[in-house]
């Protein structure tokens, strides 16, 4: 599977969460649906920073669009009911990225991996504290698909044992039995992660970028203007 064919898989997978959202009864299965998405973007933040040509355009992207946004999450969460503030997914993905580059620097600067350690750490606590979506665990995601790159089992192992802590924490937090198929539709993920044959397909680089706020935005002038 190419890079753009798992944009493709996520992409479906948001849109499915985000219709249940605000269609359906929430919790649904529309939303174990949508927990493959973000996975899939946390791997794609860790191969683009591997081969991408220009780091300080990729952060202006996802610091740019990460701007644009909030203001379709925020529309939408109000369409929805909901009286959360979330930061939207482009800041956690601009954290992750800011991780591992602060990561490769530091080990490089010091030769001391696991001094790299330190700013991911932190960087997961702001993600947290500033209310990014999918906060620590979505900073770490991203930190361990890049951390154990070329060693597919270690991945996977890091990878489910996150997921298996951060449903563990929901499922404290919201007592549902939906916590554990949610854990579930997030692990199933891995399914197409590791379908990836690190080609990349078609070229659409803004596909994610435009997408993202674009439908948000539909799904809440729908909810509005036409079901209220």
């Amino acid at each position: 599977m190419t890079s753009f064919g798992l944009k493709i898989v996520a992409l479906i997978s948001m849109l499915c969460d985000h219709f249940g959202l605000s269609f359906l009864p929430s919790p649904s299965y529309l939303n174990v649906i949508g927990r493959i998405a973000f996975p899939i973007f946390a791997f794609q933040i860790s191969e683009g920073y591997i081969h991408t040509k220009n780091l300080k355009k990729y952060f202006l992207r996802l610091g740019l669009f990460a701007l644009i946004s909030q203001i379709a999450l925020t529309l939408f969460l109000k369409s929805i009911g909901s009286t959360k503030f979330i930061l939207n997914i482009f800041f956690t993905l601009f954290i992750g990225l800011l991780s591992i580059t602060l990561y490769d620097f530091i080990k490089t600067k010091y030769n001391n991996k696991y001094l790299g350690i330190i700013p991911v750490l932190l960087l997961a606590i702001l993600g947290q504290l500033c209310m990014c979506d999918y906060g620590a665990y979505g900073v770490v995601l991203i930190f361990l698909f890049y951390l154990f790159k070329n060693n597919k089992l270690y991945m996977n192992i890091s990878v489910i044992l996150a997921m298996i802590i951060k449903y563990i924490i929901d499922y404290l937090h919201t007592p549902h039995i939906y916590q554990f198929y949610f854990a579930i539709g997030a692990m199933f993920s891995l399914l197409f992660i590791n379908l990836y044959n690190n080609k990349k397909g078609k070229n659409i680089k803004y596909l994610l970028y435009i997408f993202y706020p674009l439908h948000l935005i539909l799904f809440s002038l729908i909810k509005i203007f036409i079901l209220n």
